[in-house]
């Protein structure tokens, strides 16, 4: 089953990302904490009905013991969300997802295992197709850069300081779900359901206050109520995160390369509904991550 929920976290956050694009200003200094306000409200809507539901608690302890993982995730995403402001979303989300490799080498450094062949291979074949993409879009703003006079959307801006951005990303979501890996696979340390409220209801606090630091201490009219785009991408990143908890419950090492390649999503999504550029050898490095995906299946299969 881990395969399949893989596969459903990939879509989401996929789907998620295009929302993140749309829901980032970059007049907006305090868009990346609007977002985070609304992830962390859905989130806690969630968090709440899933324990009403199941019936089931959170302990404190449980809130303190994920707090590690939960605070390396919650900074990855704040940080996403702040250079989504500078950097286009065909770039930052490929770079950023490369995560999944740095996660995969981790978790095979520190927890050796036995590994098919197939899916070492799928694991290669995803994360090569992952960076390709992102050489691609450097090399096509690089381009665009050398054009003295060319007009570029200031959100759109490639510098050293955009780059920094998901590169950072990239770091602390290894960190993140490699610290995962360890919890819900390798050492069973928590449960998948107090996992998700553990980080459900931590990204519901930092919510809380950066929405009293937005609405009371820089006084701007923030409404969640009037939010379509970032509640939309709320929905899409709070519906992975139910999938991921359990797809890394299991084979963390394969599962973390393929959720990873949730950029692919984002990628054709940014092309349809964004307009953003994409080549031919934007199609073949495409394909061929769903083709590293389609082997994980058959080896989940054999």
């Amino acid at each position: 089953m881990w395969f399949l929920f893989a596969l459903l976290t990939t879509l989401s956050w996929g789907i998620a990302d295009l929302f993140y694009k749309k829901g980032s200003d970059s007049k907006d200094s305090l868009s990346h904490l609007k977002i985070g306000v609304m992830v962390g409200l859905v989130m806690g809507i969630h968090g709440t009905l899933y324990m009403l539901i199941k019936g089931t608690t959170l302990a404190p302890m449980d809130l303190l013991k994920y707090l590690p993982v939960s605070a390396l995730y919650i900074l990855s995403m704040l940080i996403g969300y702040f250079g989504l402001r500078y950097i286009e979303l065909s770039i930052s989300s490929p770079v950023q997802n490369s995560s999944g490799a740095i996660t995969a080498i981790l978790l095979y450094i520190f927890f050796p295992q036995p590994v098919g062949w197939i899916n070492v291979f799928g694991i290669i074949v995803i994360t090569s197709g992952v960076i390709g993409l992102a050489i691609l879009e450097k090399r096509a703003q690089s381009e665009v850069l050398k054009l003295e006079k060319a007009e570029i959307d200031p959100k759109y801006q490639l510098s050293v300081l955009a780059i920094t951005f998901p590169i950072l990303y990239a770091l602390f979501d290894a960190l993140g779900t490699f610290a995962d890996g360890i919890y819900l696979d390798e050492l069973n340390l928590i449960s998948e359901d107090a996992a998700l409220l553990a980080y459900e209801f931590t990204w519901l606090i930092i919510a809380v206050v950066s929405y009293i630091y937005i609405r009371f201490i820089k006084q701007d009219r923030f409404n969640v109520f009037k939010q379509p785009t970032r509640a939309s991408a709320a929905i899409f990143e709070t519906a992975g995160q139910f999938f991921y908890v359990y797809a890394m419950t299991d084979r963390a090492i394969i599962a973390a390369p393929l959720i990873a390649s949730y950029s692919v999503v984002s990628v054709i999504l940014s092309r349809i509904f964004l307009k953003e550029k994409l080549s031919t050898q934007h199609y073949i490095f495409v394909v061929i991550v769903l083709i590293g995906i389609a082997l994980l299946g058959i080896a989940d299969e054999l």
